[in-house]
């Protein structure tokens, strides 16, 4: 927690907003999808989504695969109480559907469903198809169940470890979204893994990219390999790009 404070006021100081941007790419990134402010109609499936699990008081088993967590204390968690302090939030799920509607995003897969809110953000894109893999059988089925219900049809659940089916997938993915094991050596490996299945336009989200040191090691290393050109640091998320014909170049935006 003392590490994330300090990181934070530190990214305070660093940060900028769209005056200072000189890439012209970046710069309308951030004016016209980050900055939207106007009401979606999406908007609307997405609460509804979110309102329905946060009522949800059923309790499952949680298998972990990942670092572990920081609020609860046992595998036996309420449904709600995984939604509210495990999955994104209202800020940031609003911010991925523009995400995905901006970049005109086909294609997506997901790192991590848990029980489905991200999902829902990037499915109620209805023009993009979602393929979202969770090693937890439990919280895949209470997001394949909730997706039904919402008509939310654009998705595929698969339940493996990531290093298991990333293997084995030949699609290019236009986004990929993730949320999984938040460890230093599963971040770089998902990474690596997720490599061969973007092409020049896709663009990869990691989650809590301040959650730990570890993770800020495996961030600052992504930022530095030789395919990535321009990286966004939002302090929750880190964004990256891998146009080529982009100059290489690493940013600090408040969000």
């Amino acid at each position: 927690m003392w590490f994330q404070l300090k990181s934070y006021i530190k990214f305070l100081l660093s940060s900028r907003n769209q005056h200072g941007v000189h890439s012209p790419f970046v710069y309308r990134l951030v004016t016209k999808c980050f900055y939207d402010k106007g009401n979606k109609k999406a908007y609307q499936k997405i609460a509804d989504y979110r309102k329905e699990l946060f009522k949800n008081k059923e309790t499952i088993k949680v298998e972990d695969f990942g670092k572990g967590s920081r609020v609860f204390k046992s595998d036996e968690r309420q449904i709600s109480a995984i939604a509210k302090n495990a999955g994104i939030s209202w800020k940031r799920s609003k911010l991925l559907y523009r995400l995905c509607t901006y970049l005109n995003s086909k294609q997506s897969i997901e790192l991590g469903t848990s029980v489905g809110l991200a999902t829902a953000s990037l499915a109620t894109n209805t023009n993009n198809n979602v393929l979202s893999i969770e090693a937890c059988a439990n919280t895949a089925a209470i997001a394949k169940k909730y997706l039904q219900k919402h008509a939310l049809k654009n998705v595929e659940i698969q339940v493996h470890k990531f290093e298991e089916i990333l293997p084995k997938l030949q699609q290019k993915y236009d986004l990929a979204y993730i949320d999984g094991n938040h460890s230093y050596e599963a971040t770089i490996k998902n990474f690596e893994l997720l490599l061969p299945l973007t092409h020049n336009n896709s663009i990869f989200i990691f989650d809590d990219i301040y959650w730990s040191q570890e993770m800020q090691k495996a961030w600052k290393e992504i930022q530095q390999h030789p395919e990535v050109r321009v990286t966004i640091d939002t302090f929750y998320w880190g964004l990256v790009f891998f146009r080529k014909e982009q100059a290489k170049e690493h940013f600090k935006i408040r969000v």
